[in-house]
């Protein structure tokens, strides 16, 4: 496995920040279930897209890969059958969301992933759910993880899961969507809301009625249909976090551009977030550009951070070089990621010598002066470019490993990143 040499540098420059994850996802499955062509401009070209494809073929869509779209022959929301099993890899949304659609499906469907799927990602309340509403499920240890064979139909009806996860809950209002009447989905402490809003913006782009009562009851008329659409995935605001951050420690500037903050993404609360604790961050709406200045002093706040808890491993790093002392709370979703990203962060941050400790949901920082170490990713692409922007921050050579689930989301990273003159090289 590769891993990455990284010393501490300076940064100058702008590049262009990747194109949502989230978005490409959602755009992909939307368009697998609508009726006729839709095409997809500018989709991020990672793993979990690819993912995404293999299963919307599996379930009988036609996809065709070009390099700036993707062509989508719908299925108009009629699935009998899964052709194979699908792997969802690594993604969280391809496991939630293809499980949820299965259930639409007479025959069964067996949905797997790779080790952080099956033992990582918790799929207890979203099977609870489904079984609610008269789908047979199961998962195949009996331990409530991956793998799961469901089978439908989904019936119409009433269901309650828990939401503090966001994707169960959205999973569950895309397959409510396509059901064959009407379905209530009661939701107890929903989390991760800007997630959930992500998802009934494409309901809204599609005209998918709903109603959601503040995302705590939600109902859905089921039997959707739309024609097929086309699309262009905006740049991904939760990827532009690890160049501002670099920026930030490195007491650097740099200019991103393909940034949206019209977008419904919750990650870019972090941005206001940076600018509360004293970044000087401009951004250009017309333009769709973002500017880090350099000369700011950082500032440690105290930060509810469930609506953007992804983020929980960059800000731990930013706020090792804000003054005084740092608390990220309302975190604990952020236990059952790729990996535990509170212990998990907090432990390789520690190795670097970080003033950093774990509270039940989420961690309180304070300011630190880094040093290079050997870090381990957990195999998470967040933590691989978390602890690479603090190593561009600390004081000799830092080695992180394994680094190339990083393509999870930003494929540029290195290339990006060196573009704009760090110091990382990558290590066969």
């Amino acid at each position: 496995m590769s891993h990455y040499r990284i010393k501490k540098a300076k940064l100058n420059g702008e590049i262009v920040v990747p194109s949502s994850k989230s978005h490409t996802l959602r755009s992909i499955l939307l368009g697998a279930l609508g009726k006729g062509k839709s095409v997809i401009h500018r989709h991020l070209p990672s793993t979990d897209t690819w993912a995404m494809i293999e299963a919307c073929r599996l379930l009988g869509a036609t996809v065709d890969v070009a390099p700036s779209m993707i062509i989508i022959e719908g299925i108009n929301g009629q699935i009998s059958h899964a052709e194979d099993v699908i792997n969802a890899g690594n993604s969280g949304i391809v496991l939630r969301f293809c499980a949820a659609i299965g259930a639409l499906a007479a025959h069964p469907v067996v949905i797997t992933g790779d080790y952080s799927i099956r033992h990582q990602r918790p799929m207890r309340h979203l099977l609870d759910g489904l079984s609610q509403l008269g789908v047979s499920v199961a998962s195949m240890r009996g331990d409530g993880y991956a793998p799961v064979i469901i089978q439908g139909p989904l019936h119409s009806g009433s269901a309650r899961i828990d939401g503090q996860d966001s994707q169960p809950v959205s999973a569950l209002l895309i397959a409510s969507a396509f059901a064959d009447g009407p379905i209530e989905l009661h939701v107890r402490n929903p989390g991760e809301k800007p997630w959930i809003a992500l998802t009934l913006s494409w309901f809204d782009r599609l005209g998918i009625p709903y109603i959601n009562q503040d995302y705590e009851h939600y109902r859905l008329l089921g039997n959707a249909r739309y024609e097929g659409f086309e699309y262009t995935v905006p740049g991904d605001l939760s990827s532009a976090a690890f160049p501002i951050a670099a920026a930030l420690v490195t007491q650097s500037e740099l200019t991103l551009n393909n940034i949206d903050m019209k977008d419904t993404q919750g990650d870019k609360e972090l941005i206001h977030l940076f600018q509360q604790m004293g970044a000087r961050i401009e951004i250009d709406e017309e333009k769709k550009t973002l500017h880090v200045k350099k000369g700011g002093t950082l500032s440690g706040v105290t930060v509810d951070i469930n609506n953007f808890v992804d983020a929980i491993t960059i800000l731990a790093v930013v706020a090792c070089f804000a003054e005084g002392e740092t608390r990220i709370i309302n975190a604990a979703v952020a236990k059952q990621k790729e990996c535990n990203r509170i212990q998990c962060i907090a432990a390789e941050l520690r190795k670097m010598g970080a003033d950093i400790h774990e509270i039940e949901d989420g961690l309180v920082i304070k300011k630190s002066k880094l040093k290079g170490a050997n870090l381990h990713s957990y195999h998470d692409h967040r933590m691989v470019m978390s602890l690479t922007v603090a190593a561009l921050g600390a004081e000799g050579e830092t080695k992180v490993h394994p680094v190339e689930c990083v393509a999870k989301t930003f494929p540029t990273f290195i290339r990006d990143f060196n573009t704009l003159q760090a110091n990382i090289e990558v290590v066969e």
